[in-house]
């Protein structure tokens, strides 16, 4: 089971705490089984024989072992929740350094919505597990078996009572775990459902108040939350007859021992006092079977949840590093596409890219254009290795992409996104974000060429001013700029910027494109543009359709030979394209 794999590793850090638990809740059951016995020795002994002094004492021990036993109760809540607390803690950093290895295409899999729940919802069930197994895994069997020893020595004749509750009561535990297993899996997955939409809508809220579509969202969360809603009360509807059934079994067996009991007393045959200890003893046996059946639904939620982390946690990454990680040439930054095709989820998928032959000489600065889908971001993924090509190869300063060490290859690509992640903490922290021992001087000066210094400077607090949320205190275009000075602060010998400057004006983006011209020559830069004037400073335009190159070279040639550029180039620009030049 899922469930005893991860309790199993989790706790045994915590084994301390795990052994204590049990060890101090095995004292408290004791204590409780010594108590009806001790009621017993009051009633016919004391209470029946007139004897004030045993039943002073008797009430004594009562009351010490009863203190004894509330010590260990106490003792071994303790114990349990700090396992268990270190546990969860432990089980969540595992599962979220997990994620930070899996690659873009397991998480595209995965899904953001479903790996919170994941680390959030689905950790919290089976660190709840592990805290009812180390209070009731051991108070339940050890009263079970107990109040069934000591209710056979009290009276053999009841005690033929339990072999007919016992198997009840199994039955019905059997039933309800039966029916609530896949109902809770599919709690579990309605969800991850619920968190999706949460997020989506938290992310897209300024798109959902320009298009006044705050009455759709809500009925796509109502949706989905009358799903959740309707799948939990499917499970609870199975529970809900658990316990009148339990209590339905305690009572009818009660009334037999009195009924039995009593007649055996009237005839003689027991005393007042045995039938007194027996019905307590059958009450902690029949309790026992209803904290084992509380156990078992727990278990079973648990199990759904530990199958979901446990997804996770044997997830392999499609980006798997070299057995023998090769060294990149330091401040090489040549890029080379070889007859590259890239199908995102497997062999059946179409292709994003196909058959992609291209090369990026180091130092030169390379444009990358063509229609929504046309595969430009793709093209520049693979150069970090966010992906592997379905076939071909792509190598970053002569060497395969796959045989690269992988600090070597990131630390030689610096990216920035058209969709900038800003993470809170300050400005100069984002910006220092993949360099973090950055001098304040090219912190400043990688601003200052993604024309980001003066904007920054104008906030009361400078670089220390605080990011919000995801960046919502700052414009688009300024998050694009800080994105950009992130990238350039980095130092890699390639640069690529995946429409990273589409947010920003003509007059800014030709200040940035300015910038980024000083470093011809020394540094390799791939622009993926939509506009043709990004594209008009690079030394070469590369030109992408359907997934195919469809032409490459300056902007004077392509006008010549490619139908599509001249096309984009006239729709964007008029008749004045055909003045331009390749710089």
């Amino acid at each position: 089971m899922h469930s005893l794999r991860l309790l199993k590793r989790y706790l045994a850090p915590h084994w301390r705490w795990a052994v204590l638990a049990p060890l101090l809740m095995a004292l408290e059951v004791a204590m409780d089984l010594l108590q009806p016995r001790l009621l017993q020795h009051i009633i016919d002994d004391g209470i029946a024989r007139r004897d004030a002094a045993a039943v002073l004492v008797t009430g004594g021990w009562m009351a010490g072992l009863a203190l004894v036993g509330l010590a260990g109760g106490m003792g071994c809540t303790v114990a349990a929740v700090l396992a268990s607390v270190g546990l969860g803690a432990d089980l969540r950093r595992d599962l979220f350094g997990k994620v930070q290895t899996l690659s873009f295409g397991n998480l595209d899999r995965l899904e953001t919505g479903s790996i919170i729940t994941r680390v959030t919802n689905d950790v919290t069930q089976v660190q709840e597990l592990s805290l009812l197994l180390l209070r009731i895994m051991v108070r339940a069997p050890l009263l079970l078996a107990g109040s069934l020893v000591m209710g056979f020595v009290t009276s053999p004749r009841l005690a033929a009572l339990f072999l007919v509750l016992a198997p009840a009561v199994l039955l019905i535990i059997a039933f309800v775990v039966r029916k609530t297993y896949p109902l809770f899996g599919a709690v579990q997955e309605r969800t991850d459902r619920l968190n999706t939409v949460v997020q989506e809508n938290l992310s897209g809220v300024r798109v959902v108040k320009s298009f006044a579509r705050a009455a759709h969202e809500i009925g796509r969360f109502v949706g989905v939350n009358d799903e959740l809603m309707a799948n939990n009360l499917r499970a609870a509807r199975v529970n809900a007859g658990t316990m009148p059934l339990m209590m339905v079994a305690v009572n009818g067996g009660i009334v037999a021992t009195l009924w039995i009991g009593g007649g055996a007393v009237a005839a003689g045959e027991l005393r007042v006092g045995q039938v007194v200890a027996f019905t307590n003893y059958l009450l902690q046996t029949m309790m026992s079977l209803m904290m084992v059946s509380m156990l078992v639904l727990r278990a079973s939620r648990s199990e759904a949840s530990s199958r979901r982390i446990c997804e996770v946690l044997d997830d392999e990454p499609d980006i798997r590093p070299p057995f023998e990680p090769r060294s990149l040439a330091p401040g090489e930054g040549g890029v080379a596409w070889e007859s590259v095709t890239l199908r995102y989820l497997g062999a059946d998928a179409d292709a994003a890219l196909r058959d992609v032959t291209l090369a990026v000489r180091h130092g030169e600065m390379v444009a990358v254009l063509g229609a929504t889908g046309s595969g430009k971001s793709s093209l520049v993924h693979l150069a970090p290795r966010f992906y592997d090509p379905t076939e071909g190869r792509v190598t970053v300063a002569g060497t395969d992409a796959r045989e690269a060490d992988e600090g070597d290859l990131r630390a030689a690509v610096a990216i920035a996104l058209q969709e900038p992640i800003l993470f809170g903490g300050t400005i100069d922290e984002n910006i220092r974000y993949g360099r973090p021992d950055a001098p304040r001087e090219e912190v400043e000066q990688a601003a200052r060429d993604a024309q980001a210094h003066d904007f920054i400077m104008a906030f009361p607090d400078g670089y220390a001013t605080l990011v919000g949320r995801r960046g919502v205190n700052l414009s688009g275009g300024q998050k694009q700029r800080i994105a950009i000075a992130r990238a350039l602060v980095q130092r890699a010998p390639i640069l690529i910027l995946d429409d990273a400057t589409s947010a920003v004006d003509v007059e800014t983006e030709a200040g940035i494109l300015a910038a980024l011209a000083r470093e011809r020559g020394r540094r390799t830069c791939i622009l993926v543009a939509q506009r043709v004037s990004t594209a008009l400073l690079a030394d070469r335009i590369v030109v992408l359709q359907d997934g195919r190159v469809e032409s490459v070279g300056t902007h004077a040639e392509l006008l010549k030979r490619s139908p599509l550029y001249r096309e984009i180039t006239s729709s964007q620009m008029g008749d004045d394209s055909e003045g331009r030049d390749g710089r």
